[in-house]
């Protein structure tokens, strides 16, 4: 399979893990079994930690950590220039990260605040497009990004209000970051992952109907696991997916297929 998937010794950096539950760290247990050099991006001290606890308690070891906030166009270009230094060159990013104020997600949609809209669309969306113009020069030999989105960028789902729109966005910009790397070689991605108790998910009031809803309804009858959301990433990241960019993948038991 290491032969198929063509990951072995290759730099992926991976930004988002905030705790064990993090699709994220997922995606990262999965590189890790296809061999891949892993690089970790972290925004405050406190993930930082974390992310050394779970990389102690499962034997691993990060090829490089570093600090990076995404919401300030400095941080992330300070980071990847570090990566740089380090490594010459990568070969992929995985971007798990998204984040809206709690007051945003209660309530209605059409009370959302403006600073509440701008702060979710810059974290959640725009920070795919500033860390794909950061990292594109370090893909020297082609790559692939990958973003992780929801079912909620085409669909109203109950509680997940400017969350939705973010990730509508995101969408969007994963179409067009695809048509605008495609002549270096480097796909674009997402990744749309059913419900998975993550610590973001835990924001959303409707949550647990949501679970129970998926598993009533959705083809396979289950909720995805963090596995397999971190399993399909990286067939997405490798050589078996050569020919795919500008797509939408659903992991989520066929859910989104159902009226």
């Amino acid at each position: 399979m290491e032969d198929l998937l063509k990951l072995k010794n290759k730099n992926i950096v991976v930004m988002g893990v905030a705790n064990k539950r993090s699709l994220a760290w997922g995606v990262a247990k999965s590189l890790y079994q296809a061999g891949a050099n892993v690089i970790f991006t972290y925004r405050k001290e406190r993930s930082y930690s974390k992310l050394q606890k779970l990389l102690e308690e499962h034997g691993l070891e990060a090829r490089m950590i570093v600090q990076c906030d995404v919401n300030t166009d400095e941080s992330i270009q300070e980071a990847f220039g570090k990566i740089g230094e380090e490594v010459e060159c990568i070969h992929g990013v995985v971007h798990s990260i998204a984040f809206a104020h709690a007051e945003d997600l209660k309530g209605d949609f059409v009370e959302t605040s403006r600073d509440g809209f701008a702060f979710a669309q810059d974290t959640s969306a725009y920070s795919l497009v500033a860390v794909a113009n950061a990292s594109r020069p370090l893909m020297k030999e082609g790559g692939s990004l990958i973003a992780m989105s929801y079912l909620g960028a085409e669909r109203v789902v109950d509680g997940y209000n400017v969350m939705g729109v973010a990730k509508a966005s995101l969408e969007a910009s994963v179409k067009y970051l695809a048509s605008d790397l495609g002549k270096h070689d480097i796909r674009v991605n997402a990744i749309s992952a059913g419900a998975v108790r993550t610590l973001a998910a835990k924001g959303v009031p409707s949550f647990n109907e949501i679970l129970h809803k998926i598993e009533e309804t959705a083809p396979l009858r289950k909720n995805v696991t963090q596995e397999e959301v971190g399993d399909m990433t990286l067939a997405m990241m490798s050589h078996l997916s050569r020919g795919v960019t500008g797509e939408i993948v659903y992991v989520d038991s066929g859910y989104n297929i159902m009226g």
